[in-house]
């Protein structure tokens, strides 16, 4: 398995924990209305958030292997299970299946509030450090001033894209090395 295998499966676990609770906010400011319901205990958001997310890895390889069965196990074994239904694909799918994995990774880290785990990419177009998030565009920017498009804004990349470059570039010394 290649670099940080369980980072995405400790983020899940993380958020199933720790970001499902609802959140507690003060008495207020003021009067208000007499409630007629109570809220969610939980943090409903963040349910529907993590179910997309499982959803998303089980369709991804169901139908790269259509011969496993569905998943059943623990929210946690998901990515392990994935990996393990999908060893013996050709090395494009598996690539294919850890750039998800790590695309979600990031996904996690964003939805607990951690922006910095951008920052450790480097820019797809000139190649400099220091990426920036931009919750509005939901795109890490460039922060090179001469790194701009054809509009002459920063440019900006999905999670998607900086995934892919990421596990490219281990899938890539990782069969220089052999």
């Amino acid at each position: 398995m290649l670099g940080d295998d369980t980072t995405a499966e400790r983020r899940l676990r993380l958020l199933q924990a720790e970001f499902t609770q609802h959140e507690r906010r003060g008495p207020g400011d003021g009067r208000t209305a007499t409630r007629t319901e109570s809220p969610a205990p939980v943090s409903v958001g963040v349910l529907d958030y993590i179910n997309a997310a499982a959803t998303e890895v089980i369709q991804h390889t169901r139908a790269a292997a259509p011969e496993a069965e569905p998943y059943a196990g623990p929210l946690p074994g998901l990515y392990e299970w994935a990996r393990e239904k999908t060893d013996s694909l050709d090395a494009g799918r598996q690539q294919a299946r850890e750039t998800l994995i790590y695309r979600q990774g990031l996904e996690h880290a964003i939805e607990m509030g951690e922006t910095g785990v951008i920052r450790k990419h480097p820019c797809p177009a000139c190649g400099c450090w220091g990426l920036l998030w931009r919750p509005a565009a939901h795109r890490a920017a460039c922060v090179n001033r001469y790194c701009v498009d054809d509009d002459g804004l920063s440019h900006a990349w999905p999670l998607k894209t900086l995934a892919h470059h990421h596990i490219a570039r281990q899938f890539a010394t990782k069969s220089s090395a052999t």
